[in-house]
């Protein structure tokens, strides 16, 4: 579902090197010719009443599908998490797996009933940097805390607040949309947050501290261009993630071309991310989101500090 996305070719790209076939697919934007690269014969629908038809005749038939990979904007992963259940499939979602961890109980009791499972897509989590770094912080001193500063700004043009990605009732906001991974790996690493802070909170950008059983962190996560360090920005480059780890840089700018597809061949296997792993990082998301930001006060990223920007179309 949503295979006219974004994210999709990621997807359609795991589905084929994980050795399985995509069968029937549905997206009400019909820009769909990528499929022709990996499933030619998948029967395409735009409309869902069509696609939920053609499913039901499917398993009439025996030959029901296995999983249902939902790609589509970030409020509508709920609905179609539950749809995928009722028909009897397994669920691969993207993440965030939902917006409000208050529908995370209910999702589980859906789950539950049906017998069937929901795994969403954490591909940080197999990131060879990431796992490196998981080790180094098991096996170091049990009770360092260390000091982290995150930095990540990946530039979005004026369509982004035309779209679905800039009504945060539908994306969540910035650090739902592009920071959820971020979250998701603090907390994997460093443990539970004791201490949640949001310092600067605009349609842009969103700046804040994190206090971790293991970790300060301080972050900055921005679409706009103007807030990339001068140095990248003169490089032509339109996106920078920096994390310094107790003044030490974490580089893990390459490695991320097949974690979808580790993603899906551990799913297969019954080794996926469920519905507990998702949760800690939507809660973190959805506590930033509702929070009111407090200004520049106590420990703040360097970054906050930077001027303001007007909502590119006046809001």
């Amino acid at each position: 579902m949503g295979v006219a996305g974004y994210i999709a070719p990621r997807h359609l790209k795991a589905i084929k090197n994980s050795g399985n076939n995509l069968v029937s697919c549905i997206d009400p934007f019909d820009s769909v010719g990528l499929l022709d690269s990996y499933f030619p014969e998948c029967s395409y629908f735009n409309q869902f009443e069509l696609f939920d038809r053609h499913l039901s005749k499917l398993k009439s038939a025996g030959k029901g599908i296995d999983y249902l990979s939902v790609c589509t904007p970030d409020y509508l992963h709920d609905a179609h998490i539950r749809y995928g259940l009722k028909i009897g499939a397994n669920v691969i979602t993207e993440k965030p797996m939902v917006l409000n961890p208050k529908n995370l109980d209910d999702l589980e009791l859906t789950e539950k009933a049906s017998g069937m499972r929901v795994n969403t897509i954490l591909q940080l989590r197999y990131h060879e940097i990431i796992l490196g770094l998981k080790k180094q912080i098991e096996e170091g001193p049990k009770d360092k805390i260390y000091d982290i500063d995150l930095n990540y700004t990946t530039s979005r043009g004026s369509w982004f607040y035309t779209s679905w990605k800039g009504n945060p009732l539908q994306s969540g906001g910035i650090a739902t949309n592009i920071g959820i991974h971020f979250y998701d790996m603090f907390q994997w690493i460093f443990g539970k947050v004791s201490k949640n802070v949001v310092h600067i909170k605009t349609h842009d950008r969103v700046a804040g501290y994190l206090e971790l059983e293991k970790a300060r962190v301080r972050y900055f996560l921005s679409i706009n261009s103007d807030t990339l360090p001068p140095e990248i920005s003169a490089t032509g480059q339109r996106i920078y993630r920096a994390i310094t780890i107790d003044g030490k840089t974490l580089d893990f700018t390459d490695g991320f071309a097949d974690l979808h597809t580790e993603s899906y061949k551990k799913i297969l296997k019954g080794e996926g991310f469920g519905i507990s792993d998702a949760r800690p990082s939507i809660e973190i998301v959805h506590d930033i989101e509702v929070a009111q930001p407090i200004g520049l006060k106590g420990d703040y990223h360097p970054f906050a500090r930077l001027p303001l920007a007007s909502h590119p179309f006046g809001w």
